[in-house]
């Protein structure tokens, strides 16, 4: 796992270097100039046994059909079991260290640790990615409203904002988790099957339940926009897949697209704006009005260290930096957790190890507190966990093992830099003031909560890989299931919670509109990712129906709500819900006859 970066003299290779551009995709690896990159979308191995992987040996599927006593020997002697980039070797735990009898132990505690790291990734978005993104937008003069902790919003006032910053910050589990899937041939039927899945299952089954949760009359003209700029990008995905190869002018263009729908978003609401007037558009008659922030982070008590005003001190006293410190490592609110259900206690208790550890090691600013969040002694120790942090995850640890003249570690020294700069920012500020320059802390905290999504998705998708060569299945059909689901389940409890809070509309756009950036910056800055200045061909390879029925299934459901809301005079209620639902479901068991070749196309 990243041991190619490093030469045997100790210093960076030329393999290192390149792959170096690529590291928050994971460990590429570099391929003989001007070869083309296969990636396999299929990942099936033949009938005969004897599967070759792309010049790779024997295709990693066949351990299964050895005998017990042969896995171990079978997993680590063969290239194609190697799994890239991970801080663990999930293949070589459960077919060596576990013995055979224990396969089913060993398959649920990893089910355990898929179902972790995708709280890992929500709780990391939620609550640590997203505020800072918010930060560094307000920093950057960009008004943002925030409906919601790390849920997009389309508003009319800020469309900028809500179609970039809030974007990025809502799909970066699904882009991370893509971007790396595909820079493993092996593994980039993932990406594909979780961008896809994604697509069917949220236009369809969030969709659908917004509908049948709170009837309401959609937005006409944003919801035709992201539903053709959304057809648009699953056609170039389809013409992608049917040439077999995605070229760097291609890739770009999947940028270049998400970058015309900005256009297009602020252009239609400047129009509009003028249209209506320079004034803020007023609510609808069938939809109340938004809350203020303040109003929002009252009821939600998103924030475990306000407790309100009743619970504020009538005089405040200046607090001690270490009860600053053990306040501020608090993941729980006691006042809360004595209000909340069982449920919600355990499920508290399951995130309570991962938010100690992110605010241990990521920092967070919030523009709309009057101190800005500010935490001296925090602060000062994230100065030294954060970079820290951001060497070990980095190339899965190898850069920051590197020993500079085979004496010092980087790891040690961005230790001694941090802690002398924290030492200095502790002398020369205070615990009642945040300093001019915290500001710094938001980008700070952005790329080391942008570093754990990135690890915790390099796991992901290796776990889920190893899954695949346990159960025999295909890659395709665990990211468009496994991947798609549990990177679409907080978008699902968002919305359908905004639609019984009232906000149908909001809801069902951001079912549409937030898609959009995880295809288009997914695929593209995926493959753009895999290409080096002597390849500029990703070559494809869907040699699996799958991808076809999941590329033409997303593509008619988009048709079918593009022509039956219209229909509808965009009054969309609980049979068109019924409709998508049910739609998601015949797609489901095509899909998983077409995995078993219960459905399969004739050989002549």
């Amino acid at each position: 796992m990243g041991q190619g970066a490093v030469g045997p003299a100790g210093t960076l290779s030329l393999a290192g270097v390149l792959s170096l551009a690529g590291a928050l995709a994971g460990d590429s690896g570099v391929q003989p100039a001007g070869t083309p990159l296969p990636l396999d979308l299929g990942h099936t191995a033949p009938p005969g046994g004897e599967a070759l992987s792309h010049g790779r040996g024997l295709d990693c599927w066949e351990v299964r059909k050895r005998n017990s006593s042969e896995w171990c020997h079978f997993v680590r002697s063969n290239p194609d079991c190697r799994l890239e980039g991970g801080f663990l070797d999930y293949l070589d735990g459960v077919f060596c260290v576990f013995p055979p009898r224990l396969l089913p132990l060993a398959v649920t505690l990893y089910a355990l640790w898929l179902l972790y790291l995708f709280v890992i990734l929500g709780v990391t978005a939620e609550k640590f990615f997203c505020p800072n993104l918010s930060a560094i937008s307000t920093n950057l003069k960009l008004s943002h409203n925030v409906a919601g902790c790390g849920h997009q919003v389309f508003s009319l006032t800020t469309p900028l904002h809500g179609v970039t910053f809030l974007a990025f910050g809502n799909g970066a589990p699904d882009v991370f988790s893509a971007v790396v899937a595909f820079s493993d041939p092996r593994t980039a039927g993932l990406a594909i099957g979780a961008v896809f899945g994604a697509g069917v299952f949220v236009t369809t089954v969030v969709a659908g339940g917004i509908a049948m949760v709170k009837p309401f009359t959609a937005a006409s003209r944003p919801f035709l926009r992201d539903a053709v700029f959304y057809m648009v990008a699953v056609f170039l995905t389809f013409m992608v897949l049917y040439f077999g190869r995605i070229t760097l002018g291609e890739a770009l263009g999947y940028l270049g697209l998400y970058v015309f729908y900005v256009f297009t978003v602020v252009l239609c609401t400047w129009i509009h704006r003028r249209q209506r007037g320079e004034g803020p558009t007023p609510p609808s008659p069938w939809e109340p009005e938004m809350p203020t922030d303040a109003e929002e982070r009252e009821s939600s008590g998103a924030n475990s260290g306000d407790y309100g005003e009743e619970y504020q001190p009538l005089l405040p006293s200046p607090e001690s930096s270490l009860r600053i410190l053990s306040t501020a490592l608090s993941p729980l609110d006691h006042r809360k957790w004595r209000r909340k259900p069982w449920y919600w206690r355990l499920f508290k208790a399951f995130k309570v190890p991962v938010e100690l550890v992110l605010l241990l090691t990521v920092p967070v600013v919030d523009p709309d507190k009057d101190d800005l969040n500010w935490k001296r002694p925090l602060n000062c120790l994230h100065i030294v966990t954060s970079p820290l942090l951001c060497v070990l995850t980095l190339q899965s640890g190898t850069y920051g093992l590197y020993q500079i003249h085979g004496v010092f570690p980087v790891w040690a020294l961005i230790t001694l830099i941090g802690s002398v700069l924290a030492t200095i920012i502790f002398i020369t500020t205070s615990n009642e003031r945040p300093p001019k320059y915290h500001c710094v802390f938001a980008f700070l905290g952005f790329l080391a909560s942008a570093m754990w999504i990135n690890a915790a998705a390099t796991e992901l998708v290796n776990i889920l890989r190893t899954l695949g060569v346990i159960f025999q299945l295909s890659n395709t059909v665990l990211g468009l299931t496994l991947l798609a689901w549990g990177n679409s389940i907080g978008d699902t409890f968002s919305d359908l919670t905004m639609a019984r809070q009232g906000y149908p509309r909001m809801a069902f756009s951001a079912c549409f509109g937030g898609i959009i950036f995880n295809i288009l910056v997914g695929v593209g800055l995926g493959c753009l990712l895999q290409m080096t200045s002597s390849q500029l061909v990703v070559k494809l390879e869907p040699d699996s129906l799958l991808v076809w029925i999941l590329a033409g299934a997303l593509g008619l459901s988009l048709v079918f709500s593009f022509v039956a809301v219209p229909a509808q005079c965009f009054q969309l209620g609980k049979a068109y819900g019924l409709c998508l639902i049910l739609y998601y479901l015949a797609f489901l068991c095509v899909a998983l006859l077409t995995e078993f070749k219960v459905i399969h196309l004739s050989t002549a």
